[in-house]
């Protein structure tokens, strides 16, 4: 189990996007312990599975799917 900033650090990201992403949604699962937020190893590789592209160009749809801009 990881703690916010060793999430944050492994997926390249500030501890305060982590958060924020955390709260509106949109960021990896996580696990609450009372007060305590941690995040397993799993649910971050997930995550940045889940995020990979292949172009800029590439989006994500609410459903989850990758999907091309139409020009």
């Amino acid at each position: 189990m990881l703690t916010t900033q060793q999430a944050a650090e492994k997926l390249g990201l500030k501890k305060t996007t982590l958060e924020a992403l955390r709260c509106r949604g949109g960021g990896p699962v996580f696990v609450k312990y009372a007060k305590a937020i941690r995040y397993t190893v799993d649910a971050l590789d997930t995550y940045i599975r889940e995020h990979t592209r292949t172009s800029t160009s590439e989006y994500e749809t609410r459903g989850g799917r990758v999907a091309r801009r139409v020009k």
